[in-house]
This record gives C-alpha cells, sequence and structure tokens, in this order.
C-alpha cells in the first residue's frame, strides 16, 4: 500500500487506491456509487446520481475562469471483472491487490481496474484540489460502461451544462482520439431437448487455457488467440474421427474481452480415448507452434469426468460446431484512408450449449455503419443457418472525428509546450462513450486521453507509471487553457 501512496503525482494515487479497495465490477455499482457521491459532498460540492445511475459532480469556476466554456469531465466508474484460473478472488467482495514490477503498477491474478480507475482517480484529484485554475466544471461518471454503455445510453440532454468534454479512457498517453468505432450486441441462441449419453461410453473434460485475452477493440488487431475458436477446431475433429458427442461448451465470459480459457464435455467409447488424448496432446502443440510469438505457452488438457445424463442432439452439435467454426472473428477491415487503424472486427466472445440452451454473444465494432451493418448481417447469416435465433441489441454509432475542434487545437498546442513534441492525433477501434453522450447532446466538443495502459480486460492489465504524472499535468494545462466563451 505505501508504495503505491508513494508514486507521483500523489494526488492520483492515493485516489486510484482508494477505487481498488471498493469491489466494483460491472453490474455491482452500490458501493462505488455512495463512495463518489460521499466524496463530492465532503468537498461541499454539489453531486447527485441521476435516473441512469451516473454520478454527477459540480465545481465552480475558479476565480477569474467564470468566462470560459465548461468542461465535462467523464469517465466510468466500473472495471472488468478478469482473473487467471488459479487466481481465488471475489470480484463482489474482495479489493485489488496492487503491486509495482519496475515502471508498471499491476494486479494480482486479476484486473487491475485502471480502465477506467485512473481517469476517475484523476476527476477525483481535480475536484478536491483547491490551487488549480479552471472555468466551470462537471464530473459525469457513468455506470456499467463495460457491460453495454447503459449509464451514457441513460443520460438525460438536459443534465449537462458543459460544452466541451474531455473522456479520460484512453490507453495511450501522448495521444489525442478524436473518434472512435460504433458496435453492436450479436446474440444467437437456441433451445434443444438433450439426448441420453451412451451408458457405455465415457466422458471427458477438455479444458483450454493460458491465453493472454485482452480488450477486443484495442488488443483484436495483435493476432492473439480466442479460446473459442481454438475450442472448436479440437471439437470439430473429434467428432469427425473420434465419435465424440458434445455434452456441454462453456468459452469467455465478457463481450468486450477476448476469450482466454474455455472448457468442453464431451462423451466418446471407451476404446477411442487414447486417440482422443492423442488428439488433445497434437492440438495443444499445434495451438503452441502457430501462436508462439504472441501467446505465452497455451496449456490444452483432459481429465476423465463423470458421465453426463444428457448430451447435445447430433443435428444441433454439429450445426453448431459448424457455425462456430465459420463465424466472423477478429480483423474484418482496416480504415482504407487510416491503414493502420481498424475500422471492423468481431469478438467471438462467449459460447455456452448444455442442459437444453445454447447460445453465442458476439461483439461487432466498426467505424463505418455500412460496414457495421454488413458484418452484423454476415453474422446473423451464419447462426440463421444454423438454425438458431439472432438478435441485435446494445447498437450505437461512431464518433465523427472532428479535426477543426476548437479544444483539439489548444491541447495540441498546449501538449508541444509542455513536452516538447506534438500529440499524435487518432481514431480509436474501441467503443468509447463519447459517441453515444456526442449524440444525446449535441454540440459537444470532445477529446478522448489517458496514461498508458496495457492489456486491459485482462489480468494483464497494468499502468505505466512514468505516463501518469504526464496525463494528470496536460489535464491540469487544458484546464487552465480552456477557450473563452464566445
Amino acid at each position: 500500500m505505501s508504495t503505491i501512496l508513494s508514486l507521483a503525482p500523489q494526488n492520483v494515487w492515493k485516489h486510484f487506491y482508494a477505487l481498488t479497495q471498493i469491489p466494483r465490477p460491472s453490474g455491482h455499482m452500490e458501493r462505488i456509487t455512495e463512495f463518489l457521491i460521499n466524496f463530492g459532498k465532503n468537498l461541499g460540492l454539489e453531486s447527485f446520481v441521476d435516473n441512469a445511475g451516473n454520478v454527477i459532480i459540480r465545481k465552480p469556476a475558479t476565480p477569474g475562469m467564470e468566462n470560459r466554456k465548461g468542461v465535462i469531465l467523464q469517465a466510468h466508474m466500473d472495471m472488468v471483472p478478469q482473473k487467471n484460473n488459479d487466481t481465488v478472488h471475489d470480484f463482489v467482495n474482495d479489493p485489488i491487490q496492487t503491486y509495482i514490477d519496475g515502471d508498471w503498477v499491476k494486479a494480482k491474478g486479476t484486473t487491475l481496474g485502471a480502465d477506467n480507475g485512473m481517469g476517475v482517480a484523476a476527476i477525483m484529484a481535480v475536484l478536491e484540489s483547491t490551487d488549480l485554475k479552471h472555468g466551470p466544471l462537471e464530473a459525469l461518471i457513468t455506470k456499467d460502461e463495460e457491460t453495454g454503455m447503459y449509464g451514457a445510453f441513460g443520460l438525460q440532454a438536459d443534465t449537462l451544462n458543459g460544452e466541451i468534454l474531455l473522456n479520460l479512457d484512453s490507453e495511450d498517453e501522448g495521444e489525442l482520439y478524436i473518434g472512435c468505432a460504433g458496435g453492436m450486441d450479436v446474440t444467437a441462441t437456441i433451445e434443444y431437448k438433450e439426448v441420453e449419453a451412451e451408458k457405455e461410453d465415457i466422458a471427458l473434460q477438455v479444458t483450454l487455457k493460458g491465453l493472454r485475452g485482452g480488450h477486443s477493440g484495442m488488443e483484436i488487431n495483435t493476432g492473439r488467440a480466442n479460446a473459442n475458436k481454438l475450442m472448436v477446431r479440437f471439437l470439430r475433429e473429434a467428432v469427425a474421427s473420434c465419435e465424440a458427442r458434445l455434452a456441454s461448451w462453456q468459452g469467455g465470459n465478457m463481450r468486450n474481452a477476448i476469450p482466454r480459457e474455455a472448457t468442453a464435455v464431451i462423451t466418446i467409447p471407451a476404446e477411442n480415448e487414447a486417440d482422443v488424448l492423442d488428439l488433445v496432446t497434437y492440438c495443444e502443440k499445434l495451438f503452441n507452434e502457430e501462436f508462439s510469438a504472441i501467446e505465452t505457452p497455451i496449456t490444452f488438457k483432459a481429465e476423465r469426468v463423470e458421465l453426463p445424463v444428457g448430451a447435445v442432439p447430433e443435428e444441433i452439435q454439429d450445426n453448431f460446431i459448424d457455425a462456430v467454426f465459420a463465424c466472423q472473428n477478429g480483423v474484418m477491415r482496416m480504415i482504407p484512408t487510416i491503414p493502420d487503424t481498424v475500422e471492423t472486427s468481431s469478438n467471438l466472445a462467449i459460447v455456452e450449449i448444455g442442459g437444453g440452451k445454447a447460445s453465442i454473444k458476439i461483439l461487432a465494432r466498426s467505424s463505418s455503419d455500412s460496414m457495421k451493418e454488413c458484418l452484423t448481417t454476415s453474422l446473423e447469416s451464419c447462426f440463421s443457418m444454423a438454425g438458431m435465433k439472432v438478435e441485435m441489441s446494445g447498437g450505437y454509432s461512431g464518433w465523427q472525428p472532428n479535426i477543426d475542434s476548437p479544444i483539439l487545437q489548444a491541447m495540441k498546442h498546449s501538449y508541444k509546450q509542455q513536452f516538447g513534441v506534438e500529440p499524435a492525433v487518432k481514431v480509436i477501434h474501441a467503443g468509447l462513450e463519447c459517441g453515444i453522450i456526442g449524440a444525446i447532446v449535441p454540440g459537444l466538443d470532445m477529446i478522448s486521453f489517458g496514461p498508458t495502459l496495457r492489456s486491459p480486460h485482462s489480468p494483464d492489465e497494468r499502468a505505466y507509471i512514468p505516463t501518469v504524472q504526464k496525463f494528470y499535468d496536460f489535464l491540469v494545462a487544458t484546464l487552465e487553457q480552456t477557450p473563452a466563451k464566445v
């Protein structure tokens, strides 16, 4: 604890540490909401929760800055709950255990919550400070961003007064984001009546783990393995060559996280056990060869388990496996005018089948509405052919960049003045709340930036310590140099 609290800037790290002590996985916002409201009220600031569950805290302009445009400081309060398979951690009740590894802050076997705890901590530092110069400020800390941006979607247009929105949810210091991808949740489901497993058969549970996973927007272009895509390769061959029958399969647990682990239970004739075990060994070796430059060692193991009562009917099984095998996953297209930036991608995030129900959950992203429609139609076609019901939900448009943004010009000048180099101006493939908020409150001048984070949405998540000071100093300078009202 003392090590984290001694990091610079201390006024940011102390608040970040406080946030790590409050369990705040998506869907469990009660304690963090109460904490933030009490924080604002203890500072004597107007603090309230809106109808969508967002926390809003208002701080008046400092003397002489009343004529500046109002600034909305925006971040989200929830974090992605991901942990290593051998880590014992209850995200609803346990605090995050942090430690320092060289220039990085990490968590012990879990996600760190720097996405977006660093943004919230910086906002808290600004609200608490008594020596900063700034115009009228509003903190907008949204709920449940990671599972569907529900707080942003529920925002009412008349809640906010500011003209400039600074989103503190980007993950590369020195980069200013002026646009982002839109997204759509694609869900395919089917119900079936289980068939009785052959009593002479045996059951094996196959477990795939050790993958790096990561953020399905930020790291979809890194070529990391998808646990569901690897598992389906094994299952298809086991069914075709070893008379395997699928009893259950579970892979992944969040739409916006590249799935790191998958487990399936299959039944096979006892005389085919050796062949299946050889196939498991072969696949483990093959997967490690294919991803040796990208993944840490992948483990793929099988063990005998009790024979399940029921199995998936053969036709459902075959169609399901074929559909998962055919499903678009990863980068579909880069932005033609910005070749190093992903335009359209799909994350085959969650696969579940067993007990008479099956579902597949995918997050489709694109900065082009037409390509997003093309992708989602492709996915719908894939699963419809397997007899599954396909539903689209949670759709949001991308945030279209404005290179003539006044606050962008001011921030570029400020960054060059502070650090001697020009900041990079980019469009991000991840979904930011800016797109949704900008649609609800038209005319907002918006920029997203933040300190450097790596591997958010996975237990490898880490924050690069030297960039936190630069990020905060840049935020402070931006507030001091906010343009005046016209």
